[in-house]
C-alpha cells in the first residue's frame, strides 16, 4: 500500500536501522509510511542503509532514500526518529576507556561516560530542532539519542518540538519477570518508576494477584531476569523493588570496574570491533550483489551482540541470554524497534495505549520530581498527546538516589546549552557515581583534552591540572 506518513530516520547510518524498517514494514497496514528518509553525516553508511532496508520493504509502497541534506529528510515528516551517536562509537570507546583509567567504570550513559555523550549530543540534538520545528512543526519526535532521559529534557525544556523518548529497558524487564515466573505476559499487570537507565518495577500482577512476594522469595527466579550476575537478591529484597539492569553500576561500581580492568576493554569498545567488522562484510556483500548473505550477515552480528550484552562488566551470563544466540532478532519481542513502533501507532490512533516512555513528569506524574522534568513511567498515548500516569512518590529505597540523579541531568544540560566546564564539573560532582569534586575536575579535564572536538568549547576547559584539585 502507498501511505501518506513521512518518516524521517536522523543517525539513519546506526545498525539498528534494519529493525526499524523491517517493524514499519510489518505495520505498514496501519502506520501507513509513504516514504522514509535515512539521514546520516556519513553518507555511505546511509546508503548502506536504504539498499538493506530495500530488501525489507519490498511490495509494501515504502519508498527509502539517502538525502545529503538533513532539511530535505525531515521536511514535511509525521515522525522524525533521532538515533544519533555525536563522535560515533569510537567517542563512546574512548570516553568507557578515560572513565576506567580513572577509578570508574566505563558506561555510555552512566557516570563521566555519560556525561561526556551529553555534552556531545544536547546542542546537535537542539539544533535538529530548530529545523524539525522550521520544516515539520506538526512532528513528532521520538527520541532514542542517548542518554536518552537527559537528552529528552534537554529538547523540552529548550525547544518546541513535540518530542517523546523511547528505551526497551523497562519492556525487556517486563519480559523477563514473565519468563522468569513462567506466567503469560499478556496476562501481567506491571508497575514501574524511575528515570531513563535508572528504573524500578514496584508492582507485578496477574488478575489482581500481587506476584511480587513470590517473585522476591525465588532466588532462580531472580537470577534469570538479567543478561549476567549483576544483582545480589539480598540487596532485591531489600528495597522491595526490581532494578533495571542500569542500576548494577550504581549499586556496584567496584564490581563493574574490576570486570572491565580484568576483561581489558569497555563495552564500546567491544561493539567498536563489532561494528567496523559488520559494514565492511556488508559492504562486501552489497557489492558483490548478494544482499540476502548482508541480512544473514546482519543477523549474526545482532545475535553476536545480543548475547554478549552486559557480560564483560557482569563477567557471566544468564540462561536467558544463553537461550537467545540463534534467535531471528527481526522477530523479537521487544527492542527500540517494538517501542518505536508502539508509539507511533499509538500517536496515530483514537484509541489510547499505555506505554512506558520517557515524558514530561507533570503535576501528578512522580511527586518527588518537578513538572518539567523528563520521568520514564507508563504513560497513555493516542493522537491527542501523552500523559504520564500517576506514579505518587518514589519508595524511600531510592528516593534519595533518583533525586540526585535528576539534579546530576539538570545541571548537565545547563553545562551543554551554556557551554560551562564549571557547571559540568557540578554536575559530575552531583552524580552519585562519581561524587568527588576533585576528581569531577580531574575526568573533565581528559575528556576535554581526548575530545576537543566537541568539548573544547566548554568555557574554562583549559583550566590547570593544580586548578582541576591536584593540590
Amino acid at each position: 500500500m502507498k501511505g501518506a506518513n513521512k518518516v524521517a530516520l536522523l543517525g539513519g547510518g546506526g545498525l539498528r536501522t534494519p529493525l526499524l524498517i523491517h517493524g514499519m514494514a510489518q505495520a505498514q497496514s496501519t502506520l501507513g509510511v509513504g516514504d522514509l528518509a535515512i539521514y546520516d553525516i556519513d553518507p555511505r553508511r546511509a546508503t548502506l542503509m536504504a539498499k538493506l532496508g530495500e530488501l525489507l520493504v519490498r511490495d509494501t509502497g515504502i519508498h527509502i532514500t539517502a538525502p545529503a541534506d538533513l532539511e530535505e529528510a525531515v521536511d514535511g515528516a509525521t515522525f522524525v526518529l533521532s538515533s544519533i551517536r555525536v563522535g560515533g562509537m569510537a567517542a563512546r570507546a574512548q570516553d568507557e576507556r578515560i572513565a576506567i583509567e580513572h577509578g570508574f567504570a566505563g558506561q555510555e550513559t552512566t557516570g563521566p561516560g555519560g556525561l561526556a555523550m551529553g555534552l556531545r549530543t544536547i546542542p546537535v540534538a537542539l539544533s535538529h530542532a530548530r529545523l524539525i520545528e522550521a520544516y515539520a512543526p506538526k512532528a513528532w519526535l521520538i527520541n532514542f539519542t542517548n542518554p536518552a532521559g537527559m537528552i529528552t529534557q534537554a529538547l523540552i525544556n529548550h525547544s518546541n518540538v513535540r518530542v517523546i523518548g523511547i528505551c526497551d529497558t523497562p519492556s525487556e524487564l517486563f519480559h523477563r519477570i514473565a519468563w522468569s515466573l513462567d506466567e503469560p505476559f499478556e496476562q501481567l499487570e506491571f508497575r514501574y518508576l524511575g528515570l531513563n537507565h535508572l528504573g524500578w518495577v514496584n508492582a507485578v500482577r496477574r488478575h489482581g494477584e500481587d506476584l511480587m512476594p513470590r517473585l522476591l522469595d525465588d532466588s532462580e527466579a531472580l537470577a534469570k531476569l538479567y543478561p549476567a550476575h549483576l544483582f545480589d537478591p539480598a540487596l532485591i529484597r531489600s528495597i522491595r523493588l526490581i532494578p533495571t539492569e542500569y542500576l548494577y553500576f550504581y549499586y556496584s561500581q567496584r564490581r563493574a570496574l574490576r570486570n572491565q580492568q580484568a576483561a581489558g576493554a569497555s563495552r564500546g569498545e567491544e561493539i567498536l570491533r563489532l561494528n567496523t567488522a559488520l559494514l565492511i562484510g556488508l559492504e562486501a556483500d552489497l557489492s558483490e550483489e548478494k544482499p540476502f548473505h548482508a541480512l544473514e550477515r546482519y543477523k549474526q552480528y545482532l545475535n553476536q551482540r545480543n548475547a554478549s550484552y552486559m557480560r564483560l562488566e557482569g563477567n557471566a551470563e544468564s540462561a536467558f541470554a544463553q537461550g537467545q544466540h540463534d534467535w531471528n532478532p527481526f522477530e523479537g519481542e521487544t527492542g527500540y524497534h517494538r517501542i518505536a513502533i508502539d508509539v507511533m501507532l499509538a500517536l496515530l490512533s483514537e484509541d489510547p495505549r499505555t506505554i512506558v516512555v520517557n515524558v514530561r513528569n507533570g503535576d501528578e506524574g512522580l511527586l518527588d520530581l518537578a513538572s518539567g522534568d523528563v520521568i520514564e513511567a507508563p504513560s497513555v498515548i493516542s493522537r491527542y498527546g501523552v500523559q504520564p500516569l500517576p506514579v505518587g512518590k518514589a519508595p524511600e529505597a531510592v528516593q534519595a538516589l533518583l533525586m540526585a540523579v535528576k539534579r546530576y541531568e539538570r545541571l548537565a544540560i545547563r553545562a551543554a546549552v551554556e557551554k560551562s566546564f564549571d557547571l559540568a564539573r557540578l554536575a559530575l560532582l552531583a552524580n552519585p557515581i562519581v561524587n568527588d569534586w576533585d576528581a569531577a575536575g580531574d575526568l573533565l579535564n581528559a575528556l576535554v583534552t581526548a575530545d576537543e572536538q566537541y568539548l573544547g568549547d566548554l568555557s574554562g576547559a583549559t583550566i590547570s591540572s593544580r586548578q582541576a584539585g591536584r593540590q
